[in-house]
């Protein structure tokens, strides 16, 4: 069975199949495979057919892998799959390939988050500093951050850099990617006040650049698609 099948049939088959299934695989909650149920068989032909898929991939790849470690209150069961990309290119190489029948869900620095014991199907993606942590002070006063650059960071940067206008970032316990996502705020200054633009990567695997009026902001909304997944910002 390929992956697309082992992690979304379940959806569209019959009961008879659903049953087979379940013997086979372990439980089924809400109509989807039950993370952290399957055999190691069951684990390793995920992992077979990601290698299939994604020969090149570069980035770290885990399946039931537990998410209480990447949350701040250290809670939560499993991902079903875990990726962790080396790179924005690395990210785009998997989203490319990765079947759209596959639920994807992303988390940041887990600062605000609570996974349910219960865990998560499909494709969990985490940014990593790594991959994502870099900083840069650009002409012009600029400052270009990854999405794993936690808010605090950023704002200190940007004050040794002697930028002004990131200083609300100090309070705000999350990173930038996630700032992007909900113009995170605090103190009276907003993302959307020093935003330039941010990059991103699309369901496709499409490199995607976003002005500030392309973010379409408001009260801790942002209009981008959700299905774009934030890579680094431009400030000024």
């Amino acid at each position: 069975l390929s992956m697309r099948v082992l992690l979304c049939a379940i959806e569209k088959s019959s009961l008879p199949s659903r049953m087979m299934m379940l013997h086979r695989y372990g439980r089924f909650s809400a109509g989807i495979v039950a993370v952290g149920a399957g055999p190691a068989e069951f684990d390793q032909a995920i992992q077979g057919e990601i290698a299939r898929l994604a020969p090149e991939l570069r980035g770290r790849i885990s399946v039931n892998e537990p998410l209480a470690a990447y949350t701040w209150f250290r809670v939560g069961g499993p991902a079903q799959i875990l990726f962790m990309p080396a790179d924005e290119a690395d990210l785009a190489y998997f989203l490319a390939r990765l079947p759209r029948e596959i639920p994807l869900t992303v988390i940041g620095l887990g600062s605000n988050l609570i996974v349910r014991d219960g865990g998560v199907a499909g494709v969990v993606i985490r940014l990593s500093a790594k991959g994502f942590g870099d900083i840069a002070v650009e002409d012009g006063h600029r400052l270009r951050v990854g999405a794993a650059v936690p808010d605090v960071k950023a704002a200190r940067a940007a004050a040794d850099a002697g930028i002004d206008g990131l200083a609300f970032y100090r309070g705000i316990p999350g990173g930038i990617g996630g700032a992007l996502r909900m113009n995170a705020g605090a103190h009276g200054g907003e993302t959307k006040d020093t935003l330039i633009e941010a990059r991103g990567v699309d369901r496709d695997g499409t490199l995607r650049v976003f002005s500030n009026a392309d973010m379409g902001y408001s009260y801790r909304h942002c209009s981008a698609p959700e299905s774009v997944i934030f890579t680094q910002a431009l400030f000024q």
